[in-house]
């Protein structure tokens, strides 16, 4: 049985031999000599290596459509929705009313969208401000609104930034779910994606609508931000919904292996942040947030690609231009 609270055997460990140990679990696991059960820094990567999953499948279509604004509006008005679901359900059991939160977040998504599209289209405003006025408005009321259920309320900052220390069983479900939706979702529909994505004017020809499959997107980008909130909160979330995606595409311009590539840096920053976390406060006895730590190490993997691409093209161009 999957068990979420077992003895942690990552404590006091430094950086690599927090690997070390993963590895020997793995391998006394596949030889049949231990039991399928996670330590708190295991379900951490688990569900963090998911969110990454999903960011990656979701936040490939976004970078590519140039709509990583708007995915940022979503991961703000977000917050709206989760503020709602609990005035409709109120409970100290707030993080567990996922279904409810699914409802709320597609709704929520759908509204940013549309309220965007009608500051655009009918107001005459440029979308990115379009994209601005709504995201901010959104979030300033979901903030106020947090700040008047914060006085007799266990919701706040966590939902904000996430709290990996606080999560269970239950969340690396709802991750894993929400993830092979959005795989099954995108492999079933990945022709209508990829042309509206490329080629919209080419999609209406042949029958595909570009705004419906937008639209699908961002309820997918809504239900992805759902499934990390608990863990990174509804901000940093973007961060796994762009940057992986961002850092293949320094890698290669073939678009299934950038997919592919893109799950792969999100699902190893995740190991990564949980482990830099762990030998942080074990080595020096700070405290950081992991999700935190996980979104700075993809920043810092961004940047080091950035560097080594732009030297390895300096390189290779230099002496073709000279010759």
């Amino acid at each position: 049985m999957l068990a979420s609270y077992v003895p942690n055997p990552y404590s006091d460990t430094t950086f690599w031999e927090f690997f070390l140990v993963l590895f020997q679990r793995i391998g006394y696991f596949l030889m049949g000599k231990g039991e399928l059960s996670l330590a708190s820094d295991e379900l951490q990567m688990a569900v963090l290596a998911s969110v990454a999953i999903s960011g990656a499948l979701v936040g490939s279509f976004l970078v590519l459509k140039r709509m990583t604004m708007l995915a940022n509006a979503l991961s703000h008005t977000i917050l709206l929705g989760i503020v709602l679901v609990f005035l409709i359900n109120p409970s100290d059991d707030l993080y567990y009313n996922i279904p409810l939160f699914l409802v709320a977040s597609v709704l929520v998504g759908a509204a940013t969208a549309f309220l965007t599209e009608f500051l655009n289209s009918t107001l005459n405003l440029q979308v990115d401000a379009s994209i601005g006025l709504t995201f901010t408005s959104l979030f300033a009321l979901g903030i106020v609104l947090i700040t008047v259920l914060t006085r007799n309320a266990h919701i706040g900052t966590e939902v904000v930034m996430g709290n990996v220390d606080a999560l269970q069983r239950e969340d690396l479900y709802w991750a894993l779910g929400i993830a092979l939706f959005n795989a099954i979702f995108i492999y079933l529909f990945f022709k209508e994606y990829l042309i509206t994505t490329f080629d919209s004017g080419l999609a209406q020809v042949i029958g595909f609508s570009p705004a419906l499959f937008s639209y699908l997107l961002m309820g997918q980008t809504s239900i992805t931000v759902v499934s990390g909130f608990r863990a990174v909160g509804v901000l940093m979330v973007l961060a796994l919904l762009t940057a992986p995606t961002l850092i293949a595409r320094q890698l290669t311009h073939r678009f299934k292996r950038l997919i592919l590539l893109a799950c792969l840096i999100g699902i190893l920053t995740a190991l990564i942040g949980v482990a830099l976390s762990r030998h942080l406060l074990s080595v020096y006895g700070i405290a950081l947030s992991t999700g935190g730590v996980t979104v700075c190490v993809i920043s810092a993997f961004y940047l080091i690609t950035i560097i080594l691409t732009r030297l390895y093209k300096q390189s290779y161009v230099s002496p073709h231009t000279s010759s």
